[in-house]
């Protein structure tokens, strides 16, 4: 269950981050590194109260929760001394908000850029299947 039920009626968090991306295919990650778009609420709950936008804003700094977006050609691969979850581009995952590099990538959304995390593959510390669930 999630911690604040947020108002997503208009669009889909997941179907809007890979609209505003567009093709990041120019993007070329080496190793175990993997970029996530940090989830950014939507200003309205879904009981009708609006969030500030400096609260917001947090987000993009303090933010734990993000959508798989790229991954380098070994992450999330066994190195057989143990196994790696099965994580895929799309997945929502969670993390360490001091964790990773910020990166902002412009996409198909000219007027605003998408607002990334570099991080390894051994950062991320979770799944979950809707973004709201973690606060």
């Amino acid at each position: 269950m999630p911690h604040i039920l947020m108002d997503h009626s208009a669009v889909d968090p997941r179907e809007e981050l890979f609209e505003r991306l567009g093709d990041i295919s120019d993007i070329e990650l080496f190793h175990n590194n993997v970029v996530v778009a940090i989830y950014k609420r939507p200003e309205k709950t879904k009981s009708g109260i609006i969030l500030t936008s400096s609260h917001l804003e947090e987000d993009v700094y303090q933010g734990k929760c993000g959508l798989v977006v790229k991954m380098g050609p070994s992450a999330f691969q066994s190195d057989g001394n143990w196994s790696m979850p099965d994580i895929k581009v799309g997945d929502w995952v969670f993390f360490r908000a001091s964790d990773g590099w910020n990166m902002s990538i412009r996409g198909n959304d000219k007027k605003e850029a998408v607002q990334c995390r570099r991080l390894k593959d051994t950062s991320i510390e979770g799944r979950i299947t809707h973004p709201d669930m973690i606060w």
